[in-house]
């Protein structure tokens, strides 16, 4: 359905990758994996037709369709809710606004009544009078709730990119790209969308996601963008990192019997080459070794983070206190009547269903914005560090990396700055990378360089691994299950919850669901499973 033949790209003197020659099928669902950088979201634009090859040729099977999530929500601001996911099936569309143009004129013709007919028979065979019903479907299973005839400039950023994400699937397209689906959606809407990929769609999926257990339930393939190449590979996620872990280790096993062989006829090659009688063989030996192609163990783009959170001393016993917390805007509740009691060392996971105000919470707990009603306490001797879910709102204006860490944690030595970033990945020149110019992932890992920094005895963290490759989500993972310090973190990756949490906070529309234990004795517990519906 897709080809792609000898395709290599080049981004300024960078190669992401050369010669990638894949044949893409009917039917299956790829899982795009890579470290950030490796030009995961470039493939798909260039699948697209957004981006061209630098070398090479992509071709899209004649006459199939493709759907692209893009994010381009400020060119419907006005338009309706509804009508933006209508517009997504284009011919469907062009046949409703010819409808409503013959039935607006006010004297009927024969002619017009033919015209009409027509129009309606191309209408029902391109599923029009379900229409309206489909749309709402995906709008719903998106967690987009409300008046769909309201413009799409009344709904946040993230629920526009729903808006989106919902066009893009009702043109119900042979092939469609996705491109980190799961980063706006709540954890029962991605449950919402890994059932209709899995079971609904019956095209070619192609996606981008740093969600674990998305890719491990949805990818039936992965395409591993690594080494400067593009392998398939016929395994889902987790068969598939355990084939990885062993080419590795056979490249190195592989890398060292060479080194070895290399070593040794290098030592004939300089004992013996001023020799007469042996000097022929010298020679044929360096032409051996001036051959051999050691494999490429070291280029691999699969890098972890080295994350280590440690706090400086610990808190009081009782962290937080929170009295009858509620917050309204408008007529609109969130929540009411939330208490909470947070003690030492506790690792909390706050889930809830979609709109509840899970992050207005953690907000109003870092006293970033009021409630309506209740208060806030912090215990004695906390030292609260903050990762925001909206990160430039941290970053504020531009400065270059080394200088906005150096300015927030005021007092550390240049040197602990630089070995902190380092570990964080931030290579030589990256430290003079201006902060605005930053990824998602580079800024979120700069935000985790304060809080290694500062050595706070509480974080305090809003869907930290939105922009984050999978392998930083593992070391963040392991950094929280080792950290001493007491942990509050919102997030809808349920791989990530389910491994670091010690205690789960549902924030529900009847009240709180409190949990001391792991979130799968939470389900247990309560029988609602929020990362999964």
């Amino acid at each position: 359905m897709v080809t792609l033949a000898d395709v290599s790209k080049q981004v300024g003197g960078r190669l992401l990758f050369d010669q990638a020659n894949l044949n893409l099928h009917f039917g299956q669902r790829y899982g795009i994996v890579g470290a950030n950088g490796t030009g995961k979201s470039t493939l798909l634009r260039m699948i697209a037709g957004e981006e061209e090859a630098s070398l090479g040729d992509i071709h899209v099977a004649k006459g199939k369709t493709l759907g692209w999530l893009k994010q381009d929500q400020h060119l419907f601001d006005d338009t309706p809710i509804l009508q933006v996911v209508l517009q997504g099936k284009e011919e469907l569309w062009r046949i409703l606004q010819k409808k409503e143009k013959v039935l607006d004129h006010d004297e009927w013709t024969d002619e017009l009544a033919y015209e009409l007919a027509e129009l309606e028979e191309k209408f029902g065979m391109l599923g029009g009078y379900e229409a309206n019903a489909l749309a709402e479907k995906f709008l719903g299973g998106l967690g987009v709730q409300g008046d769909y005839d309201s413009p799409l400039k009344t709904l946040s950023g993230g629920y526009k990119l729903r808006v989106l994400l919902a066009r893009a699937l009702f043109d119900q397209p042979d092939i469609l790209l996705l491109d980190e689906p799961t980063n706006y959606l709540d954890i029962v809407s991605i449950g919402w969308l890994e059932n209709y990929l899995k079971y609904d769609f019956q095209g070619l999926v192609l996606f981008v996601s740093h969600d674990r257990n998305f890719l491990e339930s949805l990818a039936t393939r992965i395409l591993d963008i690594d080494y400067g190449e593009i392998r398939d590979y016929s395994l889902d996620y987790k068969k598939f990192l355990s084939h990885k872990e062993l080419v590795i280790e056979q490249k190195k096993h592989e890398f060292k019997q060479l080194e070895g062989k290399i070593a040794e006829m290098q030592r004939f090659v300089d004992r013996f080459k001023a020799k007469p009688s042996k000097a022929r063989q010298a020679m044929s030996k360096q032409k051996m070794i001036d051959k051999i192609e050691l494999p490429d163990v070291e280029n691999t783009s699969r890098i972890s983070p080295s994350i280590d959170f440690r706090q400086a001393r610990p808190s009081g016993q009782v962290v937080l206190k929170a009295a009858d917390l509620s917050k309204s805007y408008g007529k609109k509740d969130l929540f009411q009547a939330v208490d909470l009691r947070i003690e030492r060392g506790e690792k909390i996971a706050i889930v809830g269903p979609n709109g509840i105000g899970k992050s207005t919470l953690v907000k109003i707990l870092m006293e970033l914005i009021s409630p309506t009603d209740g208060t806030v306490e912090w215990g004695y001797n906390t030292h609260v560090c903050y990762f925001a879910q909206e990160h430039r709102d941290q970053l504020g204006e531009g400065t270059t990396v080394f200088n906005w860490l150096s300015h927030a944690c005021e007092g550390i030595s240049d040197e602990k700055v630089r070995s902190v970033l380092g570990a964080l990945l931030f290579k030589q020149d990256d430290v003079y990378k201006n902060t605005l110019s930053l990824s998602g992932g580079e800024m979120a890992r700069l935000l985790m360089a304060v809080m290694m920094l500062k050595n706070p005895n509480v974080l305090v963290m809003d869907e930290p691994t939105n922009h984050l490759d999978l392998e930083s989500i593992e070391a963040l993972t392991e950094a929280l299950v080792k950290y001493a310090g007491t942990v509050i973190l919102v997030s809808h990756d349920r791989y990530f919850i389910s491994h670091f949490a010690t205690r789960i906070i549902a924030i529900t529309h009847e009240g709180v669901n409190d949990h001391n234990g792991s979130y799968d004795e939470f389900i247990h517990r309560y029988g609602i499973d929020y990362l999964r519906k």
